[in-house]
């Protein structure tokens, strides 16, 4: 069909003028990147790195994509901590990256060229240094026992970088991050290597003074949140490790510390940082990730998306559908509603067109156009009005993203004026994207609290003031290490939500 407004869709958004704004950006962050790349690989080189590179690869698509944690104390702290441990092993001298990933998953992973990350969703569960030095002695092991090299193909360790930038950029959803990074390398190492890194890991965390026991309540945490994640959430863990491990490895596994704990000196080091004070205000959780309105723009962390509706018209959504209703008629348009929902995957291959005439079967369909929203491809069109009716113009589109369908509607009341209304229609379906590292720290502002037990608190209680939108009471036991019937006891400092 012809387009019958060339001019609106070319003016919407100044999309004209963004294309070559656009692509400016994009070769500035090009080169960006490979500088980025060679400086990494210059500084890299030690000796013995069989796949060298690939840890630098990771780093630089994640500091592109802005899903580097923002928090210079963290990242320091975290370094600290892994230096004290990597000077007390065979690879003491040798240049370790410590990176804090912003992403709520619960996860950590080494490479061979020896970048250690954690996730900020790690972090949240965690009761002690010592804990979170278990974790990062169990990572330098794995690096140490060139276990990545072993079990991991080059080829499928540098998918990673690519997968979680995907991710940053909002190219997949937060299931199909998991699965595909399970798949690709977190789950790659056999039995034998998770005891060898579990065994070179108690023997550093002994040397630099943490409590090896601390290895054994760590694994307790990760296996409280799995079982958290399966009972409460039905959702998929993934950080690989012992969670599934054969029970002569956890026989083995407490045969070390137990042999380890007989070693201990009567006073252990001091810590880097109190811990508490350090995840008092610490990033928590994905609060966007079943769908957030801030200012009249809707968000979803999940889904990866962000759509923003007219200045002053009222945004209301529910677990399918995003709505934005213009209730009175002395708006600029009149009274009118549009909306916007995920719909059904086409069974064969078709165009946005295709769609909408075949899958949807929509005959009454006139002034049609092809639309590209950013670099998804849409369509958009009017649709016919019976005679008589109290409707003043009913408009439709669709755009496909990332191997969803996503369906705008909108519908104008009689007396309402219909170029305004086209043009507000328009320009939503115009802002429809993919949500950036920069949107989700806008929309996720839930943050971790310290506070010190009262006599008779309990979690249950506790939970009324949390903003946590379901399962609080079991999120914030899972958080504190009481997984699942703990309750605080008086003068502890525990973990709850702001």
């Amino acid at each position: 069909m012809n387009n019958p407004h060339p001019k609106k869709i070319l003016q919407s958004g100044n999309h004209a003028v963004c294309v070559e704004t656009g692509s400016r950006l994009v070769r500035r962050m090009r080169i960006r990147r490979a500088l980025l790349i060679v400086a990494a690989i210059l500084s890299v080189t030690w000796a013995g790195s069989a796949a060298a590179g690939k840890g630098a690869e990771i780093y630089n698509e994640l500091l592109e994509k802005g899903v580097i944690y923002p928090d210079e104390r963290w990242q320091n702290y975290v370094t600290e901590i892994g230096e004290r441990l990597l000077a007390e092993s065979s690879d003491a001298g040798k240049t370790y990256t410590f990176v804090v990933v912003d992403q709520p998953m619960v996860n950590a992973w080494a490479t061979a060229d020896a970048y250690i990350f954690v996730t900020r969703g790690i972090l949240a569960f965690f009761q002690s240094e010592d804990e979170l030095a278990a974790v990062l002695g169990h990572e330098i092991g794995h690096v140490i026992g060139n276990h990545v090299g072993k079990s991991v193909t080059g080829n499928r360790l540098g998918k990673l970088a690519g997968i979680l930038g995907t991710f940053a950029t909002g190219s997949s959803s937060s299931y199909g991050l998991a699965s595909a990074v399970t798949k690709t390398a977190l789950a790659s190492y056999g039995r034998e290597h998770e005891l060898e890194a579990d065994e070179i890991g108690t023997d550093l965390i002994l040397r630099a003074g943490y409590n090896p026991r601390a290895l054994l309540d760590s694994i307790q945490m990760l296996r409280d949140h799995d079982n958290f994640q399966k009972t409460v959430l039905n959702t998929p863990t993934i950080y690989h490790g012992i969670l599934g491990s054969h029970p002569a490895h956890n026989k083995r596994l407490n045969e070390l510390v137990n042999q380890s704990q007989a070693l201990v000196p009567a006073e252990l080091a001091e810590p880097e940082r109190d811990f508490y004070a350090m995840v008092d205000g610490l990033a928590y959780g994905d609060e966007s990730s079943t769908g957030v309105v801030k200012d009249g723009v809707y968000y979803h962390g999940a889904l990866r998306l962000r759509v923003a509706f007219p200045e002053g018209w009222d945004v209301q959504a529910s677990s399918s559908e995003v709505y934005s209703i213009e209730r009175t008629a002395s708006g600029k348009a009149g009274p009118g509603k549009m909306s916007v929902r995920r719909s059904a995957s086409p069974t064969e291959t078709q165009t946005p067109e295709q769609y909408l005439t075949k899958t949807l079967r929509r005959d009454d369909l006139k002034d049609g156009a092809e639309i590209r929203v950013g670099p998804y491809p849409g369509y958009i069109a009017t649709i016919e009005t019976v005679a008589g009716s109290a409707t003043e113009l009913r408009q439709i589109a669709v755009v496909y993203k990332d191997g969803g369908v996503f369906l705008f509607n909108g519908e104008l009341k009689q007396g309402g004026d219909a170029g305004i209304f086209a043009q507000a229609f328009l320009d939503a379906v115009m802002s429809f994207r993919a949500m950036t590292a920069d949107d989700l720290r806008l929309v996720n502002n839930q943050k971790i609290k310290i506070i010190e037990a009262r006599p008779g608190d309990t979690y249950a209680e506790l939970a009324r003031f949390v903003p946590v939108k379901s399962n609080a009471e079991a999120v914030l036991r899972v958080i504190n290490g009481h997984h699942p019937y703990g309750e605080p006891r008086a003068g502890d400092r525990i973990k709850v939500i702001e």
